[in-house]
């Protein structure tokens, strides 16, 4: 199975409210520094879920991707339980964390190409276990600046 960018924006719904600066969880950057350095040399991904501009999970998801040392896919199913969880009362996704077991934790031309431009947050993990955060808008990727807070 496989969502196109139309597709997930239609099982997305609106996306959060755009910010410059993200809470997240000691927690949820434990678990995707753990998940990258257990999928390397392949890259992690999974979903950023919390309220607002306050990331509280990081949920592993699959890389289903062929190519996963250098692409991610989000395995759909994962994306489309985590949108019914959020439909039912439970956290919403907020969006997305992948590493790059090879190089800086900046988006690539990749990573550009396949962004929806739905103003969700991504985290990515680089080789050396930094850790960013962007918004993915219209017009590309936005740096975000982040806060550790407890869970």
């Amino acid at each position: 199975m496989s969502i196109s960018k139309t597709d997930a924006k239609a099982v997305a719904g609106p996306a959060p409210s755009p910010v410059s600066c993200v809470q997240v969880t000691q927690e949820a950057l434990a678990l995707m520094l753990a998940e990258a350095a257990r999928a390397a040399p392949h890259e992690c991904c999974g979903i950023l879920l919390g309220a607002g501009n306050h990331v509280r999970t990081a949920r592993p998801a699959a890389n289903i991707d062929p190519s996963p040392h250098s692409r991610f896919e989000i395995d759909p199913q994962a994306l489309v339980d985590a949108h019914r969880a959020a439909r039912a009362g439970g956290p919403q996704v907020l969006g997305y964390y992948h590493s790059h077991p090879g190089g800086p934790p900046r988006p690539s031309a990749t990573d550009a190409a396949m962004a929806g431009g739905d103003g969700r947050i991504w985290a990515i993990i680089g080789h050396n276990g930094d850790v960013m955060f962007w918004r993915d808008g219209e017009s590309g990727f936005a740096e975000l600046s982040y806060q550790r807070v407890q869970g």
